[in-house]
């Protein structure tokens, strides 16, 4: 199989939201090219988020990218030229609780995959990253670029500040060829339902209150999944070697009007609301500035936050109604 195709990407947490957002993208709109899935499973992935699973160029391999020989076995079946980083333990609230977790698979499991990229000598390594290694910003502070500096504030940001550091470093001592993506807050279908908005409106399907943490004045800029799926590809593609990119949403909103939003789309009222103590360490504001990847590849945020909320309850409607 390997054979038939030059490029052989390794897809890392394809299962997962964004991971497999991307496979349904980027393995119908490239059919020469194999897509390998490599995702261990676990509470955050869904198999039924990967529509092309019977697509030719599709394969899927259940591993631990952190153990080693597992993922040498599959890069000696596949022989892959590309590798894709979606694969992260990415719910602050668990890692708050268990630092572990994130060191583990988004510093042990970036180093694991790091070490094998620079053995195989592949042509490209982009790392998935966040708005969060930007730390927290004040209201009235102009949007984080790509020089604005580390301030990780979590254990969760901390360590994937860390993966990028590690990728730096690979790129800088053995070569190794590569670009990193930070994006803003995702949303939309297929999100693992402990996140903020698939979790709120589960709840309020489900006829339950929703715990919005203070008071929900904290900010987040927001980016509809199929949005950052176009721009990574276009990083993956066409991004300078060596370079990093935000893809930011330039939605920004409260946690508190993105309740609104949502109670007012499904026609409930504030009374639904349940506030809840804050989590430690809760950053106040994040948001990125999309100067460079408008200027250097075109791309721009499409769709805007009411209709990719529109989208993303009927999702949750239609998933709900088939339990």
């Amino acid at each position: 199989m390997k054979n038939k195709f030059q490029w052989r990407t390794i897809v890392t947490g394809g299962a997962g939201f964004i991971g497999s957002s991307y496979l349904n993208y980027a393995v119908k709109k490239y059919p020469r090219e194999l897509f390998i899935n490599v995702d261990l499973l676990t509470y955050a992935a869904d198999v039924r988020n990967i529509t092309v699973q019977e697509r030719k160029n599709y394969a899927f391999e259940k591993a631990d990218i952190c153990d080693r020989a597992t993922m040498t076995n599959i890069f000696e079946k596949y022989r892959p030229t590309h590798i894709i980083h979606f694969a992260a333990e990415s719910h602050v609230d668990q890692s708050i609780t268990d630092p572990s977790l994130c060191v583990r698979t988004n510093v042990d499991g970036t180093n694991a995959l790091l070490q094998l990229a620079r053995d195989y000598k592949l042509s490209r390594f982009h790392l998935i990253s966040t708005d969060e290694v930007y730390g927290e910003l004040a209201v009235g502070d102009e949007p984080s670029t790509e020089a604005s500096p580390y301030r990780p504030r979590n254990p969760y940001s901390a360590s994937k500040a860390s993966a990028e550091l590690l990728f730096i470093s690979y790129r800088n001592t053995y070569g190794l060829p590569g670009v990193i993506t930070r994006s803003s807050n995702n949303y939309g279908p297929r999100q693992d339902a402990s996140k903020f908005i698939p979790k709120f409106i589960s709840c309020l399907l489900l006829g339950k209150k929703v715990p919005l943490y203070a008071s929900g004045e904290n900010i987040r800029s927001w980016l509809y999944v199929d949005d950052n799926v176009r721009a990574i590809d276009l990083v993956f593609r066409r991004g300078k070697d060596g370079e990093t990119y935000n893809i930011g949403g330039m939605d920004e909103h409260t946690n508190l009007e993105v309740t609104k939003t949502l109670l007012h789309a499904l026609k409930k009222t504030e009374k639904e609301i349940e506030f809840v103590a804050d989590r430690p360490g809760h950053d106040f504001r994040y948001a990125l500035s999309n100067e460079k990847i408008e200027r250097e590849l075109g791309w721009k945020p499409r769709i805007s936050f009411e209709d990719g909320i529109k989208k993303t309850i009927a999702f949750y409607k239609k998933r709900l109604s088939a339990i």
